[in-house]
């Protein structure tokens, strides 16, 4: 057996099965929504762990599979997929949908993911830990409308294989700051509320109403969402799956981690596709 080893350095996220548990044990309660899809953000653990965690806790926990969609990927490039048979979470191998990575590939014309990337790896451990029995798909979507096709396809295959399966979107909301070569607000407590509740606001509006071409062009415009392909996915999966509208679960920024507000942060929310009308 192949297993794809984890790549990103333990400031990330910590290695080795009781440090994991430490940091995931503290969410071991979050609830389970009955949602088919969410998105979450994929900064390193000490900046967006509780958000992820509530994301991914929020998925249907009777799911057979996982699909972990990533991004960083820009406008016409071929979606990516681990080619790998499992991937390495510290909890143990969480072994790949093969069968469904199979289809897909097919579908939507594929290419083997080679690449060290965050936006997937970072969410493994968590499925691996809310999902202990389920298999797993590491699928990267690029910044286009082929993203929202891709989550279209994704659940007619699962429905075609008769797989019971989630997806879970990742995105970060606005990179701000001279860090990232972005600061139209200055800098201090005008560009954090700026980027709160202006430009990451208007985003999130944009997710909840379900309009995949407008969330592209918010990405893009205002620059507040480095993977939106992975959200085109996970809504268009949702939809499918005649889910109610994103519901917000938790916002936050990497600025209230410190002490003051730093010059460069950035912005991170739980988002989660819900039935409708059902209870929190």
């Amino acid at each position: 057996m192949i297993v794809r080893k984890q790549i990103l350095p333990p400031p990330w996220y910590p290695r080795g099965r009781e440090a994991l548990l430490s940091r995931l044990e503290l969410y071991r309660d979050a609830p389970s929504l009955g949602a088919a899809a969410a998105a979450a953000p994929h900064a390193g653990w000490d900046y967006c762990l509780p958000l992820a965690a509530l994301s991914v806790a929020a998925l249907d926990r009777s799911a057979e599979t996982v699909a972990v969609l990533g991004g960083h990927l820009p406008a016409g490039h071929p979606p990516l997929f681990a080619e790998e048979d499992a991937l390495e979470t510290g909890l143990g191998p969480m072994p790949v949908d093969k069968e469904l990575r199979a289809v897909l590939r097919d579908e939507i014309q594929g290419r083997g993911d080679i690449y060290p990337d965050n936006t997937v790896e970072v969410l493994i451990p968590l499925a691996r830990y809310f999902f202990p029995h389920a298999q797993v798909l590491w699928m990267r979507l690029p910044a286009d409308l082929s993203a929202y096709e891709a989550g279209r396809v994704l659940a007619e295959k699962a429905d075609t294989l008769g797989r019971r399966l989630v997806a879970l979107g990742s995105t970060d909301l606005t990179h701000y700051g001279p860090a990232y070569g972005f600061s139209p607000q200055g800098q201090g407590a005008k560009a954090l509320t700026w980027v709160r509740e202006v430009n990451d606001a208007a985003f999130i509006a944009t997710v909840k109403r379900g309009e995949a071409s407008a969330i592209l062009e918010r990405a893009s415009e205002d620059l507040s969402a480095c993977s939106a392909g992975a959200v085109l996915g996970a809504l268009a999966f949702a939809q499918c799956r005649g889910m109610g509208q994103a519901e917000l679960l938790a916002y936050n920024t990497s600025a209230a981690l410190g002490n003051g507000i730093p010059a460069s942060f950035v912005g991170y929310a739980s988002l989660a596709w819900k039935p409708s009308g059902s209870a929190d």
